[in-house]
C-alpha cells in the first residue's frame, strides 16, 4: 500500500511539472510577487478635492437661505451623493440636516435636487469632474423644514385622499388571499413599485403652482394602481374621486415625472390611462 501511494504521488508530481509544491505553483503562475506582497498596504489614492454647494436654512435663525461651500476629497469617500453629504456632516458640519435611511433606493427618504435634477442621493453618482461645482438643494417648490429637509405633509395627505388600499364588498376568503389571474397581476407592474419619494411630483410645474388642488404624478400613479386592480370593487368610486379639473386634468404630459423617477416608472402614462377611462368608460 505504501509503495502504491508513493508511486501515485511521484506520478502526480511528474504530470504537474513540479506544481505540487506551493512555491512551485506560485512561481509557475507568476504569483511569487503577489505572495510576498500579500498584506502590504496599497498605495494611497491621490487627493481629488471637489466643491459642493449645499443649501442651508435654519428656521431658528434670522439669517436668510444661502448655499454653503464644502470641499470634499472624492477619492476618500463613497461614490454616491449621499456619501458626500454624510462625509460633510461627519467631518465638517454636524449642523447639516438631511433625511436618509435605507441607502438602497427603497425608502425614498433622501430625495433632493442635485445639479438641477431631482433624484435620490443614495442612487445618484458623484460627478467625478473636480473642476465642476455640484449644487445640492431640497426638493423644489416645497416648504423647507431645515436645510435639505422638506415638509411632506401635503404630499402624504394627498396620498391618503385616494385611499391606497384594497376595498371590496366580497366576503374575505376563508383563510385565503384574494386571487387574480396572471394577466391581471401583470397590469400592476410599473405601478406598485413607487416608493413615494416625491421626485416626480416636485419636478412637475403643474404641481408647483397647484399643489393644493392637483394630486400630482405620484399620487395619481398610485390611484391608477388601485383603479385597475381586479380584486378591488370600488373602481367607479375611485374614478369619481379623481375626476376633477384640478385633481387630474392639471397634467399636461410634459413627462418630467418619468424623466426623474428613480425607479424608472412612468406616472404620465398612468395619468393618461385614467383620462382614457374617464372619457371612454374603459381602459385602452
Amino acid at each position: 500500500m505504501l509503495a502504491l501511494t508513493q508511486s501515485v504521488g511521484t506520478a502526480l508530481r511528474a504530470s504537474l511539472g513540479g506544481l505540487a509544491t506551493p512555491l512551485g505553483s506560485l512561481a509557475a503562475l507568476g504569483l511569487r510577487g503577489a505572495a510576498t506582497e500579500a498584506g502590504a498596504t496599497p498605495p494611497a489614492k491621490p487627493v481629488v478635492e471637489k466643491e459642493f454647494l449645499v443649501y442651508r436654512w435654519n428656521p431658528d435663525s434670522a439669517e436668510p437661505p444661502k448655499y454653503d461651500s464644502y470641499k470634499v476629497d472624492i477619492n476618500a469617500c463613497g461614490p454616491m451623493m449621499l456619501d458626500v453629504l454624510l462625509k460633510i456632516k461627519d467631518e465638517q458640519d454636524q449642523t447639516l440636516s438631511l433625511r436618509r435611511s435605507c441607502r438602497e433606493g427603497i425608502c425614498g427618504s433622501c430625495a433632493m435636487n442635485m445639479d438641477g435634477t431631482n433624484g435620490l442621493a443614495c442612487l445618484t453618482k458623484v460627478d467625478r469632474d473636480a473642476s465642476k461645482v455640484t449644487r445640492i438643494a431640497p426638493l423644489p417648490h416645497m416648504f423647507v423644514v431645515k436645510d435639505l429637509v422638506v415638509d411632506m405633509a401635503n404630499f402624504y395627505a394627498q396620498y391618503k385622499h385616494i385611499q391606497p388600499y384594497l376595498q371590496t364588498t366580497k366576503p374575505k376568503p376563508d383563510g385565503k388571499e384574494f386571487l387574480q389571474t396572471k394577466e391581471d397581476r401583470a397590469k400592476l407592474d410599473g405601478l406598485y413599485e413607487c416608493i413615494l419619494c416625491a421626485c416626480c411630483s416636485t419636478s412637475c410645474p403643474s404641481y408647483w403652482w397647484n399643489a393644493d388642488k392637483y394630486l400630482g404624478p405620484a399620487v395619481l400613479l398610485a390611484a391608477y394602481r388601485w383603479i385597475i386592480d381586479s380584486r378591488d370593487d370600488f373602481t367607479a368610486e375611485r374614478i369619481r374621486q379623481v375626476n376633477d379639473q384640478y385633481k387630474l386634468y392639471r397634467c399636461h404630459t410634459i413627462m418630467n415625472c418619468a424623466t426623474v423617477c428613480p425607479k424608472g416608472l412612468n406616472p404620465g402614462k398612468a395619468i393618461a390611462k385614467i383620462k382614457q377611462i374617464v372619457e371612454t368608460g374603459k381602459e385602452h
